[in-house]
């Protein structure tokens, strides 16, 4: 377990914590915050399988009495309270977490309020409430990393329905110089099969960070990123996207992200001016873990609401 923040300060002991647990399919951050939604404590551990890694998340938060606890998790997950698996993660390809029942097993350990979405749907509460997006009623979260997913809020509430959005399974047009026929092991050539950063790996045979700001892969990362986000702003037409995730840390992907999206979209609706418009997360990394502290809070209320 490493520990990547250690300014705790004894209260007391009074009860007034919110814990977050951002699970992803490569590691999971668990973090203490308190009611102004700063964090006090935050570990992190590789994801490995169901029992060691709960086993790490529970050592961590016995520790402290909490108030409530968000979670934010890597999917598939079953996001409707009236079905029989709400809270689990279903189809996942992460070995050993396929229709792991998640929120059951945190709910059986700590008997406090506990809320339940996905990792990227977390990240752009965070940034709606606290980051970039702060004000607005509407954004898009987008991470690229290990995998591709995406969260939105619209009218000022997290996009779902029957389940919750799954934007980095996008079927794509490949760029004319690309032959790639993708990593997805569901869909092949969408946007995570294509432009993740095993996708990266597995076509050039080497890691995204090794290479040159003139590699040919950039050329394609950004037709791929700035496709997706086209069809993004056609269906929701969100205020502001933001795109995090270690693949983004090429912090010369976004001007050709840029390019390539007004190429695409060819001025067929009127949007801010594009550096302001798609942005990075204001609050880095700790857009998820912020997000699902803002997560427990809003669990605690409806339970409030409800005595």
């Amino acid at each position: 377990m490493t520990t990547l923040t250690n300014d705790f300060n004894d209260n007391g002991g009074l009860n007034m914590y919110y814990g977050s647990i951002e699970a992803g399919g490569t590691k999971f951050v668990c973090a203490i915050g308190d009611t102004n939604f700063s964090i006090i404590q935050r570990v992190s551990f590789p994801t490995t399988t169901p029992d060691e890694t709960l086993a790490q998340v529970f050592e961590f938060f016995d520790q402290y009495d909490m108030l409530a606890i968000g979670i934010g998790s890597f999917g598939p997950i079953d996001i409707n309270p009236e079905s029989i698996t709400y809270g689990y993660i279903t189809t996942t390809p992460k070995p050993y977490w396929g229709h792991y029942d998640f929120l059951g097993a945190v709910s059986s350990r700590y008997n406090i309020p506990i809320g339940w979405i996905t990792d990227v749907n977390a990240a752009a509460l965070g940034e709606q409430t606290l980051g970039n997006a702060r004000g607005l009623n509407s954004c898009l979260y987008l991470t690229i990393g290990t995998g591709i997913g995406g969260g939105a809020i619209v009218n000022g509430e997290l996009l779902s329905g029957y389940s919750h959005p799954e934007m980095g399974h996008l079927n794509l047009r490949l760029h004319p110089e690309d032959n790639f026929i993708g990593n997805c092991s569901f869909h092949k050539s969408c946007l995570e099969g294509l432009a993740s950063g095993p996708a990266i790996e597995k076509r050039f045979g080497i890691k995204a960070e090794q290479l040159g700001k003139d590699h040919l892969a950039w050329k394609f990362e950004a037709y791929y990123i700035a496709q997706a986000l086209m069809n993004y702003v056609l269906i929701i037409s969100p205020e502001k996207i933001i795109l995090g995730g270690g693949v983004m840390s090429q912090e010369h992907l976004f001007p050709m992200i840029r390019e390539e999206f007004k190429k695409l979209l060819a001025d067929y609706v009127v949007l801010p001016n594009l550096e302001d418009y798609i942005v990075s997360p204001l609050l880095g990394d700790n857009a998820a873990t912020i997000g699902c502290f803002i997560l427990a809070k809003r669990k605690l209320d409806e339970v409030d609401e409800l005595v």
